[in-house]
């Protein structure tokens, strides 16, 4: 079963959403192809961030854990992380923004966006020796500004809510990978280049990178699927 941790992981992170995507009442099936596109755009450079760290020595993968076939130097699992457990996401923003109200988390925008930018300004410059800290750092300012203050997303605090219900997910898979349940972690960090702040055994860094991949795979699965629901006339 080693040799299939990684891949399974995955697996149970997508299957039942995947699953519940064909219910009548949600139909999220539809829009596969739009994710698909979506989270793509962000892959392309989040891979280029991994392939690099990875060259690096900022973090590297136990591939007893894995099948054993590598892309670029890393793990084809690790490829797959990148669409499953996105959708896994998108499909849990999807769900709970069409089931229920949540307008009211936009309220806070300004907040979410003043308090993130200030926090990691600081901790930019007091860790900025961290590679994997400074340049999540700079992705997620960089994110975050551009959707408030460029693109004027309102749905920021929504967003973001969402994000903080998916943290039982988030520790869940993110801890299994990082050495939580399993004898030895999964991916691997060289500690002089993250902050050594853990959550259990996930750095803290891993919570904040995969916040700006999350709401930049939200802004362009809405861009394309609002593109869309435009087209259509009204009558």
């Amino acid at each position: 079963m080693m040799p299939y941790t990684y891949i399974l992981i995955n697996f149970f992170t997508i299957i039942i959403c995947f699953l519940a995507s064909f219910d009548k009442r949600i139909q999220f099936h539809k829009l596969f192809g739009k994710f698909l596109i979506s989270s793509a755009i962000v892959a392309i450079p989040f891979i280029g961030w991994d392939i690099w760290f990875t060259a690096k020595g900022v973090w590297w993968f136990d591939l007893r854990y894995t099948m054993g076939f590598k892309m670029a130097g890393l793990p084809i699992e690790e490829w797959l992380f990148f669409f499953c457990i996105p959708f896994a996401c998108v499909f849990t923003y999807y769900c709970l923004d069409k089931f229920f109200n949540l307008d009211w988390a936009n309220a806070f925008n300004n907040l979410i966006v003043f308090a993130a930018v200030i926090i990691l300004s600081v901790t930019g410059l007091l860790f900025y020796d961290r590679i994997y800290t400074l340049v999540t750092i700079i992705v997620t300012i960089f994110t975050l500004c551009y959707l408030h203050f460029i693109g004027k997303k309102e749905w920021i605090g929504k967003a973001s809510f969402v994000y903080l219900v998916l943290m039982p997910g988030f520790f869940a898979v993110n801890g299994i990978l990082t050495g939580s349940l399993i004898q030895s972690p999964v991916v691997n960090y060289n500690p002089d280049e993250f902050m050594g702040i853990r959550m259990g055994t996930i750095p803290v860094e891993d919570a904040v990178y995969g916040y700006s991949q999350f709401l930049l795979i939200i802004y362009f699965f809405k861009k394309l699927t609002e593109s869309k629901e435009q087209k259509i006339p009204s009558y």
